[in-house]
């Protein structure tokens, strides 16, 4: 049975199968899900750090090195990852730890202007998870080859849209400022890629349930772990970016 495609760039399709079958201890669903909890909590603590630094001396300069740090440093160790997959119970932690320097930053700037947005945030995003799971486990969303190609149709959609975006914004031209503000268009916007970055994690399971069946390597619960913590990071970003537009209409 061939492989399923996921339109996460950590977790496409030949990620589980250049790997092979693991010689020894092989990957399973709760390894996996524990690696995930792991990434979690080092992402988690991270993020309370500069939150809390950025609490003590609320200023955007108190935290924007960390969040380049954790942006630049994030998409290397990233890379690094996705090519070197067995090097992910390394690297896979360290991710979860830079990101969380640009999750707590980003939380704490943004919970300054608009109270309480970064806990709703965090609840959508767990509630979402925890959704999509029992959708999938139960049989309500299948990760069908239709379904598979429209969300990485969607999914590339959006990120040629992102880099588009941000190439024109360097030469100073904002020709989508729409879709970005707090009107009708840039919260219809936002629903969708909410929408697509919801349906991005049915595919992440269903990949990590394949590589699990396939008996890939043990190392390789990390490297699952790490593309659903790419998902999850995301769909964090985008559900708070949603919430900024909704509070910013009132």
């Amino acid at each position: 049975m061939a492989l399923m495609r996921t339109s996460n760039p950590a977790l496409n399709r030949n990620s589980f199968q250049a790997e092979g079958i693991g010689i020894g201890e092989q990957m399973t669903l709760s390894g996996t899900v524990n690696k995930t909890g792991i990434l979690v909590v080092c992402a988690v603590a991270a993020a309370a750090w500069t939150w809390n630094l950025f609490t003590h001396a609320p200023s955007a300069d108190t935290v924007l090195p960390l969040t380049a740090i954790g942006l630049i440093g994030g998409f290397i160790v990233a890379m690094v990852t996705i090519f070197k997959k067995s090097w992910a119970p390394v690297t896979a932690p360290i991710y979860a730890l830079l990101e969380g320097l640009v999750l707590g930053s980003v939380s704490a700037m943004l919970e300054l202007r608009y109270p309480g947005v970064a806990i709703q945030a965090v609840g959508l995003t767990f509630g979402t998870l925890l959704a999509m799971l029992i959708a999938y486990r139960s049989g309500v969303i299948r990760a069908t080859d239709n379904f598979k190609l429209g969300v990485v149709a969607a999914t590339g959609g959006i990120a040629l849209f992102y880099v588009v975006t941000m190439v024109l914004s360097f030469f100073g031209l904002h020709l989508f400022g729409s879709v970005f503000s707090a009107g009708p268009i840039g919260i219809g916007f936002s629903v969708f890629v909410v929408i697509i970055a919801a349906l991005n994690l049915v595919l992440d399971f269903d990949f990590i349930e394949a590589g699990a069946r396939l008996g890939s390597p043990k190392y390789m619960e990390w490297y699952g772990a790490f593309g659903l913590m790419v998902t999850l990071i995301w769909l964090y970003f985008e559900i708070l970016r949603l919430l900024v537009k909704l509070r910013g209409r009132k």
